[in-house]
């Protein structure tokens, strides 16, 4: 909700003095506008200003893993050798997944 921070303030006197009619209108108004939008159906829907990457290619350089690195077997993702939990069957674990 956009805020105008050039309007005049109220004192806590004046809000104090604000009518039952006033605020039950206020809570009326509030209420009666709120709908739950799920964010990723908003987001779907969006598209950047000019943004047709359909034809660009993804250029990415890919290196063979490392001495000092290790596939693990249950993510399938290449981790240091300092997060290497334990080994299952022989087969190296990292450590979120045998956490």
């Amino acid at each position: 909700m956009a805020t105008d921070y050039d309007t005049p303030r109220k004192t806590d006197d004046e809000l104090n003095e604000d009518s039952i009619e006033e605020l039950k209108a206020r809570r009326n108004d509030k209420g009666g506008g709120s709908v739950d939008i799920d964010e990723f159906d908003a987001a779907e829907g969006m598209e950047l200003p000019g943004a047709d990457l359909s034809n660009e290619e993804l250029a990415v350089r890919v290196l063979p893993k490392q001495a000092d690195e290790f596939t693990c077997m249950s993510c399938f993702l290449v981790h240091h050798r300092s997060q290497l939990y334990s080994e299952k069957n022989g087969n190296p674990i990292c450590r979120d997944c045998g956490a």
